[in-house]
């Protein structure tokens, strides 16, 4: 496993193509963006933002990949892709991979901003078995509220996900209005570069679902905890 830092990595497209071959095209980042940022990471121009390509490799093929981004203005990381080419799945390579771009985004909170990560934040779908995964292991809200991931192609509808908020440290169970309105706006306009959000239709959808709501909890029910045989 390791990370690739720039775009003539010869792994680069291999990687793009892993994803692509996994994710709907309407959910999959076009390669001109992918290639942008890492030009603009290169050349210096960053300040709280950095993003991240991790892949493992086996004998010179890319088997899996996982990408994201750190955004410091709110001190989350935002977990964009993981993917395991299907002759490698089940060996945990996925976890394996999004644990890597975790570690990545501690260290960007720490070298960005000189504090610890406050969140890793997501978007999945919501009959994926990962979600329960993440709200029973890793102590993630799955936020009460229709969320969209916008439109990443001309011609294609923004999707239908759950976004989801995973606290690093202490445990939370929601978060306020306010700050899922901040975290909507710097998804949309820091990670996924939509250059004006309150002129797209989802987005004021989503703002007008925040409406009147003080506090934002889990859409999911916390989960069940059984006691060990012969305890009541």
């Amino acid at each position: 496993m390791r990370e690739i830092r720039g775009a003539s990595d010869p792994a680069f497209d291999a990687a793009h193509r892993l994803l692509r071959r996994i994710f709907p095209r309407s959910e999959m980042m076009p390669r001109r963006g992918w290639v942008q940022v890492l030009r603009e990471r290169e050349q210096g121009l960053w300040t709280d933002l950095n993003w991240h390509l991790y892949i493992a490799e086996r004998a010179g093929e890319v088997i899996g990949a996982a990408s994201g981004s750190y955004l410091g203005n709110v001190n989350v990381g935002v977990v964009g892709y993981v993917a395991v080419d299907s002759a490698a799945r089940a060996r945990g390579l996925g976890p394996r991979l999004r644990r890597a771009l975790v570690r990545g985004f501690v260290r960007d909170a720490r070298d960005l901003g000189n504090r610890p990560l406050r969140a890793v934040v997501g978007e999945v779908h919501v009959g994926n078995p990962w979600l329960r995964v993440l709200v029973s292991r890793h102590h993630a809200i799955a936020l009460d509220f229709p969320y969209y991931q916008p439109a990443l192609h001309h011609r294609v509808e923004g999707v239908s996900l759950v976004m989801y908020y995973e606290p690093i440290g202490a445990r939370r169970h929601y978060l306020s209005a306010d700050e899922v309105r901040r975290l909507l706006y710097t998804v949309w306009r820091r990670a996924y570069r939509v250059a004006s959000p309150l002129r797209n239709a989802n987005f004021r959808r989503m703002l007008r679902a925040l409406n009147g709501r003080r506090r934002i909890g889990s859409r999911l029910p916390p989960p069940t905890v059984h006691a060990p045989r012969g305890i009541s």
